[in-house]
């Protein structure tokens, strides 16, 4: 299984970024899809989580209202788009999958698998 994140970069404080996490070798449908980030010094931190048809979404309440998670299980791709950066939004963005109940969606620890990370920058 792979997942391939991107789409991080460098912006300005209220810009926006829209990242992209491919999956490969799962059938992508059948999974929970979920965006974390790690700010430097601080732990992993659950940002957005869509469900396997994308009938649920949910967010933390950091980035409610400035970001909005979608799928396209044709592509088996996940998206994270992000409005209004704020300079805390600055950490290294992961796209995790798992077959987790909805209850659960927000432990990383019930993720199966993971991306290798796309860096998300951004400046005051």
């Amino acid at each position: 299984v792979q997942l391939q994140a991107s789409g991080g970069g460098l912006v300005q404080a209220g810009g926006s970024l829209r990242l992209s996490c491919a999956a490969s070798g799962l059938t992508f449908s059948y999974y929970t899809m979920g965006w974390f980030r790690r700010a430097p010094g601080k732990g992993r931190e659950f940002v957005a989580v869509i469900q396997w048809n994308g009938g649920n979404t949910d967010y933390a309440d950091s980035v409610k209202g400035r970001a909005t998670i979608s799928r396209d299980n044709a592509k088996n791709t996940v998206y994270l788009r992000m409005n209004s950066l704020k300079p805390e939004d600055t950490a290294a963005y992961y796209c995790a999958a798992s077959r987790i109940i909805w209850g659960a969606r927000k432990d990383a620890d019930k993720y199966s698998y993971w991306g290798q990370g796309t860096q998300v920058t951004v400046s005051s």
